[in-house]
Formats: C-alpha cells, sequence, structure tokens
C-alpha cells in the first residue's frame, strides 16, 4: 500500500519519520522501535498514535513509501 510519510531531518541528514498518512488518516509516530537497510529500500518499525505497530519502507530510488506490515498493538506488545 503506497502512503505519505512526514520525516523529521536529523542533525546528520538522516528522514525520521514522524507522521504516516493514508488516504484521510494520519497517524502520528510515537516512536522508532528499529530502522534497517536492504539494498533498494530503508525500513522502519515504528509505534503510532494510535497503538499500531507498523513496518514502512522507502523506495529512495522512485521516492515512494509503503505499508509493508500492521499490527494491533495489545498492552505490553510494543516490541514485537
Amino acid at each position: 500500500m503506497t502512503i505519505e510519510v512526514e520525516c523529521y531531518k536529523g542533525y546528520r541528514g538522516e528522514q525520521i519519520p514522524r507522521r504516516i498518512t493514508m488516504g484521510q488518516r494520519t497517524i502520528g509516530v510515537v516512536e522508532v522501535l528499529d530502522q534497517w537497510l536492504s539494498p533498494d529500500h530503508r525500513y522502519f518499525k515504528v509505534v503510532g498514535d494510535d497503538c499500531g505497530l507498523y513496518i514502512i519502507r522507502h523506495d529512495e530510488r522512485e521516492h515512494r513509501w509503503e505499508l509493508t506490515f500492521f499490527k494491533q498493538l495489545e498492552g505490553d506488545d510494543k516490541g514485537a
């Protein structure tokens, strides 16, 4: 699913997701749990202000963001 992501540029110039927009819905990023690189994408595992766990990826060549995983968190399920 293609999404829009608003990022904060860190002091080293790296992009850190702050908001995810899917259609008319906007989710604030509460915490970035992990991030990693693949040959073609940069991935982020984040917790949204809706208590959802998201894995999003950025295709730097195409300048496109995609949602690759979603799970509704329950209780202390943040490390999933």
